[in-house]
């Protein structure tokens, strides 16, 4: 899933806290559809969710890894950046096949699961139940 496109002059100057990709993520909706074909015929709605930046552990994570691509821009160049990096959220190219010189960040497969409430991340851990909410469900499946 495209987050936003990369511009390297402002990723080079700009704190995570201030960037696009942070404004982009912080808070937002994202809508699921099922792919009919090429042509798209159809746009079946498969699920939307809320999604935002209050998890620190999530948080922390693509802080990092907006700072990785940050640290290459300023170190190696723009040119350097690539879809091998970014635990959840990868700098990778954007348009038509090979030669394409435009990046945007993309959230990775795991992270769009994540979003849509279809699956964890790994080092989202599960918050533990209250011990009187296990006691409800316990009475309510008696």
């Amino acid at each position: 899933m495209a987050i936003t496109m990369i511009d390297p002059v402002e990723v080079a100057l700009k704190e995570f806290e201030d960037s696009h990709v942070y404004r982009k993520l912080r808070r937002m909706i994202v809508v699921s559809r099922v792919f009919e074909n090429q042509e798209e015929t159809a746009s079946l709605l498969h699920g939307a969710a809320e999604f935002d930046l209050d998890d620190v552990r999530l948080f922390a994570v693509i802080k990092a890894d907006y700072e990785l691509a940050r640290n290459v821009i300023r170190t190696q160049g723009f040119g350097a950046l690539s879809g091998k990096m970014g635990q959840i959220v990868q700098p990778r190219t954007k348009g038509p096949g090979h030669g394409s010189i435009s990046r945007a960040f993309y959230a990775r497969p795991a992270l769009v699961a994540h979003i849509l409430n279809m699956d964890r991340l790994p080092f989202m851990v599960p918050v533990e139940e209250d011990e009187e909410d296990v006691g409800l469900v316990a009475a309510r499946a008696a």
